[in-house]
């Protein structure tokens, strides 16, 4: 696959954009790391072998966790998917510039004041891709060629078939190269990309590059390829088992011919998925309660792990708090720059977490939130609220299934922490957009009957 790797919004270096952003100690480019984003969809927290999973196969996601420093208690800052992926592109929260809910098409989409982590990666000398799905806005100022990706193989919306080219030009879900429609001849979308994001470090040749694959996979719908099925027949998840197997080969696909061209070494590696996993595609968050939408612990903590073979020691597990916040600062410091002082990122640099220099938990305190709820984690203690109904606080050191609501027998605790939750709302933005009232009203229904520990009475309007 020939691409062309340059959009016309930018040259390799592009406009100074950010004055006193600058690379400190390491000039040269082949001592620069590779940065490969990989960030899956909707995945299950149980569902990769390195989590625990006996019936979901990820060999080469297994491979790689081996070798690296998985943690145990990793967020993303949101529980669907476009904002979630709006904190982690720009290192803050995306409450404080109104990125709630989902993008909704077609005049809406990230605020294009805010800084993302390709811009300055871009600003720097790396050469930088986006590989997948976007979710992020459609117009021409929110197109990633825009937001700091010189490269761009993928589509703006939220989801799409893995086989058909049925978009017509203009649609969110069309694929698109750079800035121009192209028809889909792929077999299979998630192959697909696998090839992408392999020609693009094929074409970079020495320069360092920072490769965001941002796969579709597992996110509905449940799409398969034949051969992939027909390994998982009689699974009692055979479409899921076989998209994220699918998945995990492109990962072995693109790690395989790092390795090929002496670059995995030098390539800083982060894998998550971009929410919990959803109760519309059959993945798993054991042992987690809730899923995708809700401020349950399923809704917002997801696998992750950390490989450098280079700098870090693998084979290791961290069980102190950290966000998807984080990987914007220590992409930074890994690379060797010094962002611009107007640069206020919310997240912190794991590096001295993981070379062993600091032992604590990166965060003590975690804020969620989504219109009709939100939610905040001290330590080991959980805080939800729900609009119009209440409160529950959960000791998860005692009761990691969130069942007993303490909110009146520990009211200090409850107290504090809605104090801090209070004080952490007052530095946001109103939502620059809302979802659609009725599914408000579905999800208010789904957190009350999570909060009571019952089953909801319905999932969708």
């Amino acid at each position: 696959m020939n691409l062309p790797l340059i959009s016309a919004s930018y040259t390799a270096c592009g406009l100074l954009l950010f004055s006193g952003c600058v690379v400190s100690d390491n000039p040269e480019p082949e001592k620069r790391p590779n940065i490969l984003l990989i960030v899956t969809d909707d995945q299950g927290y149980n569902d990769t072998g390195f989590q625990g999973s006996v019936d979901i196969l990820t060999p080469n996601l297994d491979a790689l966790a081996e070798n690296a420093v998985i943690f145990t208690d990793a967020h993303v800052t949101a529980t669907v998917c476009s904002p979630s992926r709006a904190g982690l592109i720009t290192g803050r929260y995306q409450q404080k510039f109104g990125h709630e809910a989902n993008v909704p098409p077609p005049h809406k989409g990230m605020d294009t004041t805010q800084f993302t982590i390709a811009d300055i990666l871009l600003e720097n000398g790396y050469r930088t891709s986006i590989n997948g799905k976007w979710h992020l806005g459609i117009l021409d100022k929110h197109h990633p060629n825009n937001r700091g990706f010189e490269h761009f193989y993928g589509f703006l919306g939220g989801h799409r078939s893995y086989f058909d080219d049925a978009y017509p030009e203009g649609h969110p879900m069309a694929m698109m190269w750079n800035d121009e429609h192209i028809p889909f001849t792929g077999d299979y979308y998630t192959d697909a990309q696998g090839d992408s994001a392999i020609a693009f470090i094929e074409q970079v040749q020495d320069d360092p590059f920072f490769l965001f694959l941002s796969f579709l996979a597992p996110h509905t719908p449940m799409h398969a390829t034949e051969a992939d099925l027909a390994r998982f027949e009689g699974h009692e998840r055979p479409e899921y088992a076989a998209m994220i197997w699918a998945m995990d080969r492109a990962v072995g696909n693109v790690v395989q011919r790092l390795e090929e061209l002496g670059k995995l070494d030098n390539t800083l590696i982060f894998f998550l998925s971009d929410n919990g996993g959803s109760e519309q595609n059959n993945s798993n968050n054991y042992p987690l309660k809730g899923w995708k939408g809700n401020k349950f612990e399923g809704g917002h903590r997801v696998p992750f792990f950390i490989h450098w073979k280079n700098q870090i020691e693998g084979g290791r597990v961290f069980d102190g708090m950290i966000s998807a916040l984080d990987i914007f600062p220590t992409t930074l410091e890994a690379a060797g720059i010094v962002p611009p002082n107007d640069l206020s990122l919310d997240g912190v640099s794991l590096l001295p977490f993981l070379n062993g220099i600091k032992q604590h938990a990166p965060h003590q305190k975690l804020f969620f939130r989504k219109e009709e709820g939100a939610a905040m984690r001290d330590g080991l203690w959980k805080l939800i609220r729900l609009d119009d109904y209440g409160y529950v606080l959960y000791d998860l050191e005692n009761d990691p299934g969130e069942t007993e609501n303490l909110a009146h027998t520990r009211p200090d605790q409850f107290n504090a922490m809605k104090s801090d939750l209070e004080q952490w709302e007052e530095g946001l933005v109103e939502p620059w957009w809302e979802e659609s009232r009725e599914w408000k009203q579905v999800i208010w229904e789904i957190h009350k009957a999570l909060m009571e520990n019952r089953e909801p009475e319905r999932m969708q309007p």
